[in-house]
């Protein structure tokens, strides 16, 4: 249960900075901070479990006839990207405590900060992939929400909804990936799929799967072709970048294909696609970093660099290949995030990131330079900095592969080219920046930061060199402990020491190094080199493009919908038909085996009077009142079948909604014209009966056909367990409040937000008001009349005691909330209509939208309250009790979600019906003024 708790704190801790407005900054930070921290505690309480390689699980029902279930892991390679995302998070929270200004919404940006922390814990630590991917697409969201967080900037909201865009549209990708996955294993329990190697790749759909799930970790962390989104992502505030773009978003990709390599890697398609996208991935960000004259910029394309050197290692797949990845991704978090923040300290403090306004800033900020040295000696991969330890590793795993033959030897080659490439931008880094000269002409004069913002980078830059000296001490254990989830018990030999003696792998770092000082000593000639080739704004590319699809969707649609209706629905039933003809002309017979009911004058009648008023619907549909009555016949026949069918619970819904609906499109009818055109071309009018009596033949031959051949029913189970789990012998309600409540709970969620909409369209709307019928009769100034009012009144009480009746009740007999809701809503509405507004509303003081959210809250607190006994959410409970004086009565938690149900039918109902019937926002929203 304790690990259910780690992503639930830090949810929780996203309300923390917002609600404490009042105090000040710093309080607001230590507030805040215990969320992660306490989830920090919790992930450190197993580290004895995890480093002796078990893995810890926590699992509870969610849909399980569907297989879903809230599903948490905590092995080694989760707690290390547990410890990543909390303890940088933690970092990140102090550091952005000082960089961001006074006026700026602190507590809007740590809601963000943990709410992307919250996702990015649910992503590792998941250990059902649809879970997983539902957390994988919230990063997106959050991610859209830090990188836009200086919305006024114009370059922050094109790089929020290009990271947007990538990633989400890579996230589709890794669905059907996942889904393929779970369909061929038959289940999506992270468990299940790790252990189904043979089968995964020996199917036929090995490769669709794989090209899929690499999509999505391809787009999430930047590598080649999509690499071109995390650059402008730099638009966001630093603390974002130090966190998103170094720690974790980018990271995410590279836990997917570390948590998929015991099933995915192996194969040479693997090692085809995975190595050679790293390694375009790393040349290509470590030639471009060289370049960039803004540090963020630089430091993006260095991110890029290395997590292609990562994901190259693990295309490498080999088992010290990965061991060499997870090593990596350890060392990378600490000096990349460490340089991001002291790149934000330059920035705050000389007022821009300009590397060509930049220079001298040693003698003015020597602490933060000494800083930003040891993280960028680790970057370039310098003895005694961690980088250098996971380089040597990378450069001997690109010697023992031989899968591309003959010219295996470019992986080497083309390795140490990037590595010296990193040498050269490091050193670029710092030279420029706190040597070459002096400081002049800058925005502000520089000084050091407050010294607890630099406090996070001291940490990171110590653990940058004392990783590099104590490698075995420090992070022996995790290493193994990761590794050992992701290659299983047998891990390869390898050990952590900075000298392993005079090698091939040393000579490529001698050569990378020298060959780095080289690259940056003429960088003036690679510059000139550079100027040559048109520099292309990728934003600008990715716009252009965006506007093209949309152009060729505008042009699509206004070939087949020009805003018509009539013509909209023509497409959809002729595609309807496309779809649904050829199996049809495939039926033998339409008739089956199953015999038929007997039909008596009382059905036969019913079915001629539904017939007869739905053509006449048709035909005189341009008189609107006339209509309105014909289509009410239509309802009550229908109404009455459910009746002769034995479906009292669905009658009585239908009669309710029927009656609604009435009084809602008499209210509409008010506002419009008595007559509609009845005019139409006949072209249109014989294209239109066409397709009419097409689907209409379809539809009835489908009817035909399924009505007179058995079918498999799940109704036995319900009328077996309607009363032993449900506690309720009305079957159809059980089944809305029990069996089916979380359908119940989205439709009622649904209905509210139609009510809202429609609200919020009517509520400023300006309509003109007939003031006479179609023949010029005004109409007449007795709008209430006093034998209405009269009969209103007695009428109201009666239907207030039948709703109660009728809801009470539902569990057993024919009824429940929602048609208990609509028999209240048609209560209240006959009231308006018989007194008018100014009458009810110091009567009836209801507020609508509290309805609404009351029975939405109530609904849902129902539903979770099964999690606190470790049930599914929306399963009920039942009991008998003896009450004194009255006796045993069953008591159903289902009515408490029945009452959610009938409050949130009320108020959507009735936010409608008012709207429409000339309610004004005051009086609905803030009765009290009516006093």
């Amino acid at each position: 249960m304790a690990l259910f708790w780690v992503p639930l704190l830090t949810a929780l801790g996203s309300l923390a900075a917002p609600s404490t407005l009042a105090l000040n900054r710093s309080l607001r930070l230590a507030i805040s901070a215990l969320f992660p921290a306490a989830a920090l505690a919790i992930i450190l309480s197993y580290t004895e479990q995890v480093f002796a390689q078990e893995s810890i699980r926590f699992a509870m029902d969610w849909i399980p006839a569907l297989g879903l279930e809230l599903s948490f892991r905590l092995d080694g390679l989760a707690y290390l990207f547990s410890l990543l995302i909390l303890a940088i998070g933690l970092l990140v929270m102090l550091y952005a405590r000082y960089y961001l200004s006074e006026h700026e919404a602190f507590g809007r940006f740590y809601a963000y900060l943990m709410l992307f922390m919250t996702a990015m814990l649910g992503i590792v630590l998941s250990n059902n992939v649809l879970q997983m991917w539902f957390f994988w697409e919230l990063t997106s969201l959050t991610s859209f929400l830090l990188i836009s967080f200086w919305g006024h900037r114009s370059d922050a909201r094109k790089g929020a909804r290009m990271a947007l865009t990538i990633t989400g549209a890579g996230g589709l990708a890794l669905l059907g990936g996942l889904m393929l996955i779970g369909q061929l294993v038959g289940s999506f329990d992270l468990d299940v799929i790790l252990a189904s190697r043979e089968l995964i790749q020996g199917s036929d759909q090995y490769l669709v799967i794989l090209i899929l799930v690499l999509i999505g970790a391809f787009t999430k962390s930047a590598q080649f072709p999509f690499f071109f989104w995390l650059p402008h992502a730099m638009a966001a505030p630093t603390p974002v970048s130090a966190y998103l773009h170094s720690a974790t978003m980018v990271k995410a990709g590279i836990f997917l294909m570390a948590r998929m390599f015991p099933v995915l890697a192996g194969t040479e398609a693997w090692f085809l696609i995975v190595s050679i996208t790293g390694l375009l991935t790393l040349l290509i960000g470590a030639y471009m970093a060289l370049f960039k004259h803004d540090l963020k910029g630089l430091l993006a394309y260095s991110t890029v660099s290395h997590l292609g050197l990562i994901t190259l290692l693990l295309g490498l797949g080999t088992k010290l290949g990965a061991v060499a990845a997870i090593f990596h991704i350890i060392n990378h978090a600490t000096f990349k995030a460490s340089l991001f923040m002291a790149a934000g300290i330059i920035d705050h403090e000389t007022g821009t990131r300009d590397m060509r306004k930049l220079s001298g800033l040693w003698k003015y900020m020597p602490q933060t330079a000494a800083l930003a040295m040891i993280a960028s000696s680790a970057m370039a991969g310098i003895p005694l900095f961690n980088g250098f330890l996971s380089k040597e590793m990378f450069f001997a795993e690109t010697l023992n592969q031989s899968t591309l033959g003959s010219i295996s030897w470019m992986i080497p080659v083309f390795a140490t080219i990037g590595a010296a490439f990193s040498v050269a931008y490091s050193l670029r880094f710092i030279h420029d920046v706190f040597f070459n000269g002096d400081a002049s002409d800058l925005p502000k004069k520089p000084h050091e930061p407050p010294r607890y913002m630099r406090v996070p980078v001291e940490i990171l830059a110590a653990l940058c060199l004392i990783i590099g000296i104590f490698p075995a001490a420090v992070v022996g254990d995790l290493l193994k402990a990761a590794s050992a989830s992701v290659l299983g018990d047998k891990l390869p030999y390898y050990h952590l020491h900075i000298w392993h003696g005079f090698n091939l792998p040393l000579m490529m770092s001698a050569i990378a190094l020298v060959g780095g000082v080289a690259l940056y000593m003429n960088r003036q000639l690679l510059f000139r080199v550079q100027a040559n080739f048109t520099e292309r704004n990728e934003s600008i590319v990715f716009d252009n493009g965006i506007k093209k699809v949309r152009n060729a969707a505008r042009w699509f649609m206004q070939r087949f919908d020009n805003g018509a209706t009539q013509r909209s629905v023509f497409w959809l039933l002729f595609f309807a038909l496309v779809v649904s003809l050829p199996p049809l002309m495939q039926l033998n017979s339409t008739a089956g085996a199953r015999p038929q009911l007997p039909v008596d004058t009382v059905m036969v009648a019913g079915a001629v009077l539904l017939c007869i008023a739905s053509i006449a619907t048709v035909i005189w549909h341009y008189l609107r009142l006339l209509s309105l009555l014909l289509l009410s016949v239509v309802g009550m026949i229908v109404s009455l079948a459910f009746v002769l069918f034995s479906a009292p619970d669905l009658a009585l819904t239908q009669l309710s909604v029927e009656v609604v609906t009435i009084v809602l499109l008499l209210l509409a009818l008010y506002f419009l014209p008595q007559r509609s055109r009845n005019y139409a071309p006949p072209s249109l009018m014989v294209r239109d009966l066409s397709v009419a009596v097409l689907i209409g033949g379809v539809v009835g031959t489908l009817t035909y056909a399924m009505l007179t051949r058995p079918l498999d029913t799940i109704s036995s189970f319900y009328t077996e367990n309607a009363k032993a789990l449900g506690g309720g012998t009305n079957i159809v309600n059980v089944i809305l409040v029990d069996f089916r409540g979380f359908d119940t709970f989205g439709e009622i969620t649904v209905l509210a937000i139609a009510a809202l909409g429609i609200y919020k369209l009517i509520a400023r709307m300006r309509i003109f008001l007939p003031s006479a019928n179609p023949e010029g009769i005004p109409w007449a100034k007795d709008k209430h009349p006093f034998m209405f009012e009269v009969i209103s009144q007695a009428l109201l009480p009666l239907a207030l005691l039948i709703s109660c009746y009728i809801f009470l009740r539902g569990h057993n007999l024919p009824g429940g909330g929602f048609i208990a809701g609509l028999i209240t809503s048609i209560a209240i509405i006959q009231q308006y209509i018989a007194h008018g507004n100014d009458w009810l509303v110091p009567r009836i003081k209801l507020n609508y939208l509290t309805l609404i959210s009351s029975g939405l809250l109530i609904a849902f607190i129902t539903g979770v309250g099964g999690f606190i006994w470790q049930q599914p959410f929306l399963k009920s409970w039942h009991d008998y009790i003896d009450f004194p004086l009255v006796g045993k009565l069953e008591i159903a938690s289902a009515m408490g979600f029945d009452l959610g149900v009938y409050l949130t039918v009320i108020g959507s109902s009735m936010m409608i019906l008012a709207n429409l019937g000339g309610l004004t926002t005051v009086d609905r929203l803030r009765p009290k003024e009516h006093k």
